[in-house]
């Protein structure tokens, strides 16, 4: 009979640092501040339905981005020599050294009225344009902060296509298009799930880059949230109770996605 003692580390560390919490938040939802049980507080988050409604939109844009950007440079990296493939991955890798914060900070000393880019249009006479404080200026520090975690799952699923079978396929009479639709697409199923995931949640539920980039027009449901805790306004209850819906949210995404997840094994035999 094997031993359960290794086992009990990781079950202390999820009842503390993930049922706990959860359960706090479940209960925060449901109750007022002397203790009752109440449904009120999640019927007050349909009146913050235009600012999730927004982070939802928001959200899958720069999903959208990241994904057009994402999955062709995975498969140019993807085809590589190794010495190439580890130089690629290392300068995406990069920015990420780099605190959050700190590269947020960069974007808008780039994106300011005397930023970098209306300086660079005003030795031509244009502008200045306003490019912070616009939901173009929140998508655009998604997909800057975010873009590696749409390529690395998809370039992990690409290095693992076997040349053989893309050659097979063109042998076969398939133009590049058809290689791409057909064997490319299908076999890297599982990395697209994967980081589209990735990119969508911690977008959604962002409140930084929104905060710096858009500006108090630009509220997202992560910024509505940490001004229940943090802010004037102070309802940790109510604010639990967004939290509770955006939970549920993301796992209603989560499953959505997991839909279209198949086995490399299973995409294979389709194939052939």
């Amino acid at each position: 009979m094997k031993s359960k003692l290794p086992s009990v580390p990781y079950l202390v560390w999820a009842v503390l640092f993930i049922i706990i919490p959860l359960g706090l938040v479940v209960l925060f939802a449901f109750t007022t501040a002397d203790g009752k049980f109440t449904l009120e507080n999640l019927m007050r988050v349909g009146d913050y339905t235009a600012v999730l409604m927004r982070s939802l939109w928001l959200s899958a844009i720069a999903t959208v981005i990241c994904f057009v950007i994402g999955y062709p440079l995975s498969f140019i990296i993807s085809r590589a020599e190794t010495g190439g493939q580890n130089l690629m991955i290392m300068l995406i890798m990069l920015p990420m050294w780099m605190n959050f914060l700190l590269r947020t900070y960069a974007w808008m000393t780039i994106l300011e009225k005397n930023g970098l880019i209306n300086r660079f249009f005003g030795l031509f006479g244009i502008g200045p344009f306003e490019l912070i404080n616009t939901p173009g200026a929140v998508v655009l520090g998604m997909v800057y902060n975010y873009l590696p975690f749409m390529i690395l799952p998809l370039y992990s699923v690409m290095t693992k296509i076997d040349k053989r079978v893309i050659e097979a396929a063109q042998d076969l009479g398939a133009n590049t298009m058809g290689v791409f639709s057909r064997v490319v697409i299908p076999l890297s199923v599982p990395g697209i799930t994967t980081g589209i995931t990735m990119v969508f949640v911690p977008s959604v539920s962002t409140f930084i880059i929104s905060r710096m980039l858009g500006g108090g027009g630009n509220l997202l449901i992560g910024d509505l949230i940490d001004l229940q805790f943090l802010g004037n306004a102070y309802n940790p209850h109510l604010g639990s109770a967004i939290s509770l819906v955006l939970m549920v949210i993301i796992l209603l995404c989560i499953s959505i996605m997991n839909q279209f997840d198949t086995s490399e094994e299973d995409m294979e035999s389709m194939i052939l």
